[in-house]
């Protein structure tokens, strides 16, 4: 949407005090602007989340290394049972049981691996709104 088309939206707000925000919202890193892949779209149609269970003290070196493989989306750490949280995103089922079986539960300091399949998402971070009063408390500061 244009900043114009914005202005117009909220009303008694000009397009360039829109453009000023919006150029302060991404450069203080508040938001971002970018593509977002569908990745069903594109031959990518298994989704899981796998959690690890990590050795003492080899969290953050399992957690770098779970950042190279193409197919891990997310990774996060966790507390709980697991110590780690990371998305898988898989050609078909056999994809993604090769690569937990045989490249991620086989990373030195992994312990264990849970893996629950995602067949649907209903709401993800790309779809999330800001609550209205996270909005309100920084529109007051203002």
């Amino acid at each position: 949407m244009s900043c114009a088309d914005i202005a117009r939206r909220i009303g008694d707000v000009t397009e360039r005090t829109v453009r000023y925000r919006l150029d302060r919202l991404i450069k203080e890193k508040i938001i971002r602007v970018s593509a977002v892949v569908n990745p069903k779209a594109i031959g990518l149609p298994v989704i899981a989340d796998v959690f690890l269970e990590v050795e003492p003290g080899r969290l953050m070196e399992v957690a770098h290394k779970m950042l190279e493989f193409e197919s891990v989306s997310y990774v996060a750490g966790s507390t709980g049972d697991r110590d780690l949280s990371i998305q898988i995103i898989a050609r078909d089922n056999e994809e993604l049981f090769n690569l937990v079986t045989e490249v991620i539960g086989q990373v030195p300091g992994v312990r264990k691996t849970t893996t629950l399949l995602v067949p649907m998402t209903l709401k993800d971070v790309y779809e999330w709104s800001i609550p209205l009063s996270a909005c309100t408390e920084e529109m007051e500061e203002e």
